[in-house]
């Protein structure tokens, strides 16, 4: 439906003084501080996850070598979608139009919208990444403690839910240090940025940027700062929905 005269009635006066409520600055491109880029010119993409070989064991002299093998685990599918908003004007509403151009003001509007949606999908990952009715590959959510592999399982998030603090915080250090591949192997995996919703940012602050420890009288060093974890520091996404949600 295109926007007529009747809705702009007070553009179309003489007296007014000004216009507001669709030029505010924005938060832009915060999604780049979580994914990779990648373009495509397919309506999907897929990706499959391997297993490779479990731990090789002592051969006896004389003793036949064990066989292992490697296989196909899962398969993720990507499927594109398309985002789309439009804006019509009446022709009288465009030649009646008292003080500026129409057009250009609600193209400015629309593309603020364009660029809201696409913030807004991709925090959608990690505020669903808890719901197990939001599930991958594996059948499980993002999150969880129990993701299935060949070698038993595997949790990417903390044993017991936790608010962000220097306990809750180095404990996931010392987790993201013990995981391993599907077969149940070390793998140097280390903790390099945190995302965070606007309201832990000063919690992530005082954490990652004392010298000493918060909230203590001891005189102890931070470990967070002394050790170099999480080189790349916070970041705040604002399309995050849940207050004390915290991601490495």
């Amino acid at each position: 439906m295109a926007i007529s005269r009747a809705q702009l009635a007070k553009e179309l006066e003489p007296g007014l003084n000004a216009l507001f409520g669709m030029e505010y600055d924005r938060y832009d491109a915060e999604h780049a501080e979580i994914y990779d880029t990648e373009s495509s010119d397919r309506a999907f993409e897929e990706e499959v996850m391997l297993s490779g070989f479990g731990n090789a064991p002592t051969k006896a002299e004389g003793a036949g070598v064990n066989f292992d093998s490697a296989n196909e685990v899962y398969t993720a599918r990507y499927t594109h979608e398309t985002i789309a908003l439009a804006f019509a004007l009446t022709q009288e509403a465009m030649e009646d139009n008292l003080y500026d151009r129409l057009g250009a003001r609600y193209t400015r509007a629309l593309a603020r919208s364009m660029a809201h949606s696409k913030q807004v999908k991709a925090a959608a990952t990690l505020n669903n990444a808890f719901s197990s009715s939001f599930t991958g590959g594996d059948g499980k959510e993002l999150c969880a403690t129990d993701h299935p592999i060949i070698a038993g399982t595997f949790k990417n998030e903390l044993s017991t839910a936790a608010d962000l603090n220097e306990t809750s915080l180095e404990q996931a250090m010392i987790d993201i240090a013990a995981m391993t591949d599907e077969r149940g192997l070390k793998i140097a995996a280390r903790g390099t940025k945190m995302i965070i919703p606007s309201a832990l940012q000063f919690t992530a602050e005082r954490l990652m940027k004392s010298q000493g420890r918060t909230g203590t009288a001891d005189n102890d060093v931070n470990a967070i700062v002394s050790m170099g974890m999480i080189p790349q520091g916070y970041r705040v996404n604002h399309y995050l929905t849940d207050t004390d949600a915290f991601f490495i």
